[in-house]
């Protein structure tokens, strides 16, 4: 079953991927500015290169005008996953069995979660203000096969078929008392996962059938809304990027 708490996520990262003001930019401009700050921050030194390219996204969020709670929502769960992982690099076991902290792990365990989270504001970078809806068509000009982005089209769209259902069984359960007790949210939550399943088979049938009294061939033809790319946004990432690896890398950096 899915969490409520990354229904939500999806939810809001897909509600302001649509209503944000960089809707109407190519994607490719904000791929180019995303991913280029992602392997800034992968690739280059963590200080400061990823906590340039880090620093930059987050501007760049609030210059998209992406609300905070979006972005922590999002990002909780990759947060909590880099603190649990990031734990065991401060300590080192010696013999006889015996943890204690180590001065080398501090600083490893520091660089990995800086490096992570820049890496992690990056992508939300794309993912908030760029809709899945505008990338998949425009991914067989780079020769993915359309079936691949038609599959990940109608899987994305049923994600939010199936979130709806998960919460309108949960709301029906609970106003029948049927989270009372231990034994009852068992005996919900076993329902909970039929009723799913049998709602989620039928609405895949009906769309297939749905496909097949239209005529399906193979493909969908999906009409893309024509945006120009910016040659001044362009320039600007690339000054951008540039900049970033000049700082971290240049002859006269210190670092």
């Amino acid at each position: 079953m899915l969490p409520t708490g990354s229904a939500v996520s999806v939810f809001a990262l897909d509600v302001a991927a649509h209503t944000g003001p960089w809707r109407t930019r190519h994607p490719a401009e904000k791929a180019l500015l995303a991913l280029g700050l992602l392997v800034c921050a992968v690739a280059l030194p963590t200080w400061p290169g990823a906590f340039l390219s880090g620093g930059a996204a987050a501007v760049l969020l609030a210059a998209a005008r992406v609300p905070l709670v979006v972005v922590l929502r999002a990002a909780r769960v990759p947060l909590l996953f880099v603190a649990t992982s990031t734990v065991p690099l401060l300590v080192s076991m010696s013999a006889p069995a015996r943890l204690a902290i180590d001065p080398v792990g501090l600083s490893v365990a520091a660089q990995t979660a800086g490096r992570s989270v820049a890496a992690l504001t990056c992508l939300l970078l794309f993912s908030a203000t760029t809709p899945l809806s505008d990338v998949l068509p425009r991914l067989h000009r780079l020769g993915i096969p359309p079936a691949v982005t038609e599959i990940a089209a109608l899987t994305y769209r049923m994600l939010f078929l199936l979130v709806e259902s998960v919460r309108a069984v949960r709301q029906a359960q609970a106003a029948r008392l049927g989270f009372r007790t231990w034994r009852t949210t068992y005996r919900s939550l076993a329902g909970q996962a039929g009723a799913v399943f049998v709602r989620a088979l039928r609405r895949a049938r009906r769309l297939e059938e749905g496909l097949a009294v239209r005529g399906y061939t193979g493909s969908l033809a999906v009409q893309v809304e024509a945006h120009r790319v910016s040659v001044p946004f362009v320039a600007a990432t690339t000054v951008l990027l540039a900049t970033i690896v000049t700082v971290t890398t240049g002859p006269g950096s210190p670092w």
